[in-house]
């Protein structure tokens, strides 16, 4: 099968460091190429694929000096390239979540999106409103409750690269938090517990970068320099900056055990397949998609409250560290991502309509 894969510009794909749709995109891609299809990706020039790459930016957007927020910049390059090879493609597949509707009108190939991100944002449900037939994928059934109405074809999990995650039954004493520092991840409970609970912490993030343009990377921003500047202090909290590939798996590994206190409904936090495929146990909150992927009690804990986190903490020793891992492979694989993805390819062609545009922009 011919399939176009339209990635965000503001990671190279994969991503150095943080970056989870990238990341995701880049597994995805790479799995369907060793399972014989003619994939083209679309994504920053910078990026690394044995798909055909079509570069939307030369370099990623947030790697460039000064790095930037600003896709809308690029959409009209983005959706220029993309013309000149509509009649390429079997499937369009976009990762762009509401920033790439538009291309849904342009296409005669069957068209579908995956969205990545959050969707409990003012606004958005009239945008969605407005390509009311356009097929969507959901990383977890968690992340469609905003948008219950919308036209859901599949929820497919993320697979993770089993391969680049090695497996530890002999963790060592400290627990681990990667991921952004901003209020939604928790950072700040995450010190607390591991203070309360008597173990050294260890924090995988790079200080947030200040977009002038962007409130909420102001609000990151100043998350960290006054919330969390004064609690790395504390005695065992250790920051190391942003940790990718062997570094990622060793920290993630060695760990007792991975803490996750979201105070969001985060889609899907794709460190915590990481973790199991480490062996290693994930305590998290509740929220969003925790409870689809962690098994309570079997490859971690599922808490309401702080003190249940703490509490949690204590009994990660009884957690079978094999058990996570075997989780990880049946469930987060490449190949169980890619066989879902190719169920929903062979569903929109079947379906198809060649002389309609079927996603064009309807009015309320």
């Amino acid at each position: 099968m011919r399939i176009a894969q339209v990635a965000p510009p503001f990671e190279t794909v994969p991503p150095a460091g943080y970056g989870g749709t990238e990341r995701v995109v880049s597994v995805l891609t790479e799995e369907l190429v060793r399972r014989g299809h003619d994939v083209t990706l679309f994504a920053s020039g910078d990026s690394r694929t044995k798909a055909n790459l079509v570069p939307i930016v030369p370099r990623a957007l947030w790697r460039q000096d000064p790095p930037t927020n600003d896709f809308a910049a690029h959409r009209a390059s983005l959706f220029g390239k993309l013309l000149q090879h509509l009649d390429d493609f079997d499937v369009v597949h976009s990762h762009l979540d509401y920033h790439g509707l538009g291309l849904a009108g342009l296409c005669q190939a069957p068209f579908v999106a995956t969205l990545h991100g959050r969707l409990d944002i003012p606004n958005l449900l009239a945008t969605y409103r407005a390509f009311a037939e356009l097929p969507l994928v959901s990383i977890s059934n968690a992340q469609r409750r905003p948008l219950a109405n919308a036209n859901w074809i599949a929820t497919v999990h993320h697979g993770i690269d089993l391969c680049s995650f090695d497996f530890s039954d002999t963790p060592g004493d400290y627990l681990a938090f990667l991921g952004r520092i901003s209020p939604d991840k928790g950072l700040d409970v995450a010190i607390r517990v591991a203070r309360r609970a008597g173990r050294r912490l260890i924090i995988a993030a790079r200080p947030p970068l200040a977009f002038a343009d962007d409130p909420e990377a102001r609000c990151d921003r100043a998350y960290y320099e006054e919330t969390i500047k004064p609690l790395l202090r504390e005695p065992g909290i250790e920051l190391i900056g942003e940790v990718a590939g062997p570094q990622k798996s060793a920290l993630l590994r060695g760990a007792l055990g991975l803490l996750f206190p979201i105070r969001w409904p985060e889609p899907f936090g794709l460190v915590m397949p990481e973790a199991l495929a480490c062996g290693t146990p994930v305590v998290a909150f509740g929220e969003g998609s925790v409870p689809e992927v962690i098994s309570h009690g079997v490859t971690g804990f599922v808490c309401d409250l702080e003190e249940e986190i703490v509490a949690a903490v204590d009994r990660l020793p009884d957690i079978d560290r094999r058990r996570c891992r075997l989780e990880a492979e049946q469930r987060f694989s490449p190949s169980a991502m890619a066989a879902a993805y190719e169920r929903v390819y062979a569903r929109l062609v079947a379906e198809h309509q060649p002389d309609r545009r079927a996603y064009a922009l309807t009015a309320d």
